[in-house]
Formats: structure tokens, sequence, C-alpha cells
């Protein structure tokens, strides 16, 4: 019997715990689902909730949809560039859903559990475009699961209040930079830090 509920734990099959909030770190019952929401004590994911607001559905926008590709690649960049001082990033997805569980979510996937909880411990004492930041640790650790198949192909019916992900992806060339700029600092520092140790050992 517990082999039989370890095998199902998080599917549709499983009528204890929400198979959604399981894949998706969200659910659209939020708090009301019947379901149970059983959140991780430790997780590489960062799910930082309603960060990301598309300009082109605000009812004074004034912005082409070049500008708002702009906007979104600016956006991108500056989250990027700010989580990856808590540590390796594995994967940054960011969510152009309207539903209110999913609408601009950002999930951040860490190389480390300790970066990912230490991104958490930092960012929910910090303020993005006048408005607190709420970071939890996700479940989800496949995105693949987690994002909507027919989006991808461009012909999601449900549109933006589908409850899977409809991820929203940057300029190519700049997601590329920016993996690469990662990559880069990282071996320097991790030369850095054995051109250190051999000083130390040669004081020794």
């Amino acid at each position: 019997m517990a082999d039989y509920l370890a095998s199902i734990y998080g599917t549709e099959k499983d009528k204890v715990n929400c198979s959604f909030y399981f894949k998706i770190g969200a659910c659209r019952h939020g708090d009301r689902c019947s379901r149970k929401h059983v959140k991780p004590t430790y997780s590489q994911t960062v799910l930082i909730s309603n960060m990301y607001q598309n300009p082109l559905r605000e009812p004074n926008n004034r912005l082409t949809p070049e500008q708002a590709e702009h906007h979104f690649n600016d956006f991108f960049e500056d989250m990027f560039c700010e989580l990856a001082k808590y540590g390796e990033i594995e994967d940054l997805k960011i969510c152009d859903n309207e539903g209110d569980h999913l609408v601009g979510n950002v999930y951040v996937q860490y190389l480390r559990e300790t970066d990912a909880q230490a991104a958490v411990d930092s960012l929910n004492d910090r303020y993005y475009a006048q408005k607190p930041v709420y970071a939890e640790l996700s479940p989800v650790t496949d995105f693949r699961e987690a994002c909507c198949r027919q989006h991808e192909n461009g012909n999601c019916d449900r549109g933006g209040f589908c409850n899977f992900m409809h991820i929203k992806h940057p300029r190519r060339e700049l997601e590329r930079e920016l993996y690469e700029g990662q990559a880069l600092t990282l071996k320097m520092f991790r030369e850095e830090q054995r051109e250190e140790e051999r000083h130390h050992r040669q004081r020794d």
C-alpha cells in the first residue's frame, strides 16, 4: 500500500495532495483547494509570486509590441542578474498567464538547495517596483511537466487563463549571454579561490 501511495503522490490519482500545486507550485483554488498543498522544506526552486506585469495588458498601455518586448528583456536581465547573486542559476522561467495564481510568477531553479533558501530568506525583505517581494520554496522540479505544451506549440485554446505555465521567453541572444556570463564569472571565482588556497599553503 505504501509503495502504491508513493507512486501516485502528486499525480491526478492522488486524492489527498494537489497535483497542480505539486507540478506548478500554484493552484487556482488557493487555500480553498480540497487537496493538500504540501510546501517543501527544502528545494532547488524558488517561486516569486506576481512579479512580472505585462504592460500590454495594462488598461492605459501605450507601448507598441516591440517596446513591450524590450521591456520584458530588460526585466528578464534584471531578474537574472539579481537572482544570480544568491547562487548558480540552472533555469529561470517567467509566466505570462493571466490567472491570479500564475500571473507574473517568476521561477528560479538553483544548482544548490542552500542557494535557493538563501534567496528566499533575502528576497522576502525586499521591494520591487515599490511592492513587497513574496518568495517561497517551490515543489517544481521539472518545468517540462509544469509548462503548457499547447502554448509552446502556439495553439492553447485556454489562452492566458490556462492552468499550466505559459512561459514568456526573452531574446535568445540575451539568454545565452546571461548564462555564458554566469559561467565565466563562476570560473573566475573558482580560479581565484584556488589561487588563494595555493598562497595559503605556501605560507604554511
